[in-house]
């Protein structure tokens, strides 16, 4: 059974990779993609899967059709959000939205998938019941009509309908109330947070003298350029690829790491085992990817005329 809503957060636009798609060609149409995917996972109510049916996944051609967006409109959405790891597509085509469970109230949708459960045992045995009784109002010469017994049946109808309708507000309404808006986080503390989530080398709390190493560093870069220099070193300390192995802690890091780290590309070029075999890291080819995309279909569809 599908799910009459899903959460969407109100700080989705301050996500980094919706950040980024706001940057590429075609930005407004691909969001609208990945909103019209999300709703359609809480359709299927399938752990974030996404299908026609259970047996027939949706193809890139499908999907033009459905979201009436051309199909290298699409395809580049897919790309996009694959790259992003937003996306997951398995052997047999079925495309799944990563994280799912993270993002959704997963234990809400369970209930009500539980609930469809029993409310079509329920419906089955009231059936059983009405045949039962049926027999046996035979047997006392007491005729039900075709139109009585689908008066019933419509009563049956209404019944489950408001069941469901209740049982699902019921079950969705239970859910923990969110919390109050906490107090913005000062930049030291973002960038603490930001370090400790990495699991390089955690610390316990602020210290005066960490304290005094991120506000010089505030004094030449940004917030988010210190969270970026943090995210490329904790890619490139867990990549095989890379010789760099050496774990410093976050104090150490901004005094000795943090102008190393900040472009992404120029620490990969640095620190990669085999330079020959370095790949361009820009999202560049995502835009690129359009172009191609475009000209394949016009291609295709010239071939028709």
């Amino acid at each position: 059974m599908s799910v009459k809503w899903i959460k969407i957060t109100t700080s989705m636009f301050e996500d980094e990779k919706i950040d980024f798609i706001e940057s590429l060609p075609e930005a407004d149409a691909i969001l609208i993609i990945w909103i019209k995917l999300l709703t359609l996972a809480g359709k299927c109510n399938a752990n974030g899967f996404i299908f026609l049916t259970e047996k027939i996944p949706y193809t890139e051609e499908m999907l033009s059709h459905k979201f009436r967006r051309p199909a290298s409109i699409v395809k580049l959405a897919l790309e996009t959000f694959k790259r992003l790891e937003m996306i997951e597509i398995n052997d047999e085509g079925y495309l799944k939205i990563t994280n799912w469970e993270k993002h959704q109230n997963i234990e809400g949708l369970d209930k009500i998938r539980e609930q469809t459960r029993k409310r079509v045992a329920r419906y089955r045995e009231k059936q059983k019941l009405l045949q039962d009784n049926s027999d046996s109002n035979v047997t006392c010469n007491v005729t039900v009509t075709q139109s009585n017994a689908i008066e019933i049946e419509e009563e049956l109808d209404i019944d489950i309908d408001k069941e469901e309708e209740e049982e699902e507000d019921n079950i969705l309404s239970t859910s923990p109330a969110p919390p109050k808006p906490a107090q913005p986080m000062k930049p030291v503390e973002v960038i603490f947070n930001h370090w400790n989530s990495k699991g390089i080398i955690k610390h316990r709390k602020i210290t005066d003298k960490l304290k005094r190493a991120i506000n010089n560093a505030l004094k030449d870069y940004s917030q988010d350029e210190i969270c970026t220099a943090i995210d490329n070193y904790a890619i490139i300390l867990a990549d095989d690829k890379y010789y760099w192995t050496y774990k410093w802690g976050l104090q150490e890091f901004i005094s000795r790491g943090l102008d190393k780290f900040l472009d992404f590309e120029v620490a990969a070029n640095n620190y990669m085992k085999d330079k020959n075999r370095t790949e361009p890291q820009s999202w560049d080819k995502l835009r690129r990817l359009y172009q191609k995309y475009e000209a394949e279909e016009n291609l295709e569809r010239s071939s028709y005329l």
